[in-house]
């Protein structure tokens, strides 16, 4: 499993949004409240996608635990923008850990990220990974579940699918192709976020202004709401929709 959030709203310091909060995202690096499968903590890499000044995004990934890199520390205290999307990994046993496996992922204005895994991998989602273009599969990010979940979202886009749509027909896809997968999905260009809640949890805390969407809240802030599982949530910094995932 992984942590995984996004952001949109006011201007805030990567600081504040992954370093500060008392159960903040490096703090559920060591110490989260609801893993699932054989996976204790997230130290096989973390990454995070920020906007400056609503250009395209900019990374920063590494395959280490987020506790252990000083940089994302000195960096963090110093970046800021309106839109965020930040990861922690646990690898699943088999996968690749590397900074390329590592989220988000990204094409364009795109950021992309996945908490969970899909089961019986690799073989249960041969037929899907076959029906993408030779290219995409020769250039994953990395041998992962999860780099394959993104190309797959990446197709439907590509193709014209609005966002909701590509994140909602990949879910329904995966899961039907191998059961009991877990696909929480992030997706964000910047101005949307579109999330998926199938098999692991996702909260939303909405202001007049912000939205922010995580695994696990990361305070006791009342305002923040569990999505139920199985919908689909599409949240802009002022708007936030949830319906179920068969239903775009």
């Amino acid at each position: 499993m992984c942590r995984h959030l996004a952001y949109l709203g006011p201007p805030l310091t990567l600081r504040e949004l992954l370093f500060d909060p008392p159960h903040s995202l490096l703090r559920q690096s060591w110490a989260p409240r609801d893993m699932r499968g054989s996976g204790t903590i997230n130290a096989d890499g973390f990454g995070v996608g920020w906007y400056p000044d609503g250009g395209a995004p900019v990374r920063y990934r590494r395959a280490q635990p987020i506790w252990s890199d000083p940089t994302i520390a000195d960096l963090a205290a110093v970046t800021a923008s309106g839109a965020v999307l930040a990861a922690v990994r646990s690898a699943t046993v088999g996968m690749a850990v590397v900074d390329a496996a590592a989220a988000p992922f990204a094409e364009g204005r795109w950021l992309f990220s996945h908490n969970g895994v899909v089961r019986g991998w690799p073989d249960s989602v041969v037929p899907l990974a076959a029906a993408l273009p030779v290219r995409d599969l020769l250039t994953l990010d990395a041998t992962t579940d999860s780099a394959l979940l993104w190309a797959l979202v990446r197709d439907r886009l590509r193709a014209g699918a609005p966002p909701a749509r590509a994140v909602a027909e990949t879910v329904t896809s995966v899961a039907a192709a191998a059961p009991g997968s877990r696909l929480n999905l992030l997706l964000t260009d910047g101005h949307t976020v579109v999330a998926s809640v199938a098999g692991h949890a996702l909260s939303v805390r909405a202001t007049p202004t912000s939205v922010l969407l995580a695994s696990e809240p990361h305070d006791d802030d009342p305002g923040w709401r569990e999505v139920p599982d199985g919908h689909l949530v599409t949240a802009t910094a002022t708007e936030v929709r949830q319906h179920a995932l068969a239903a775009p």
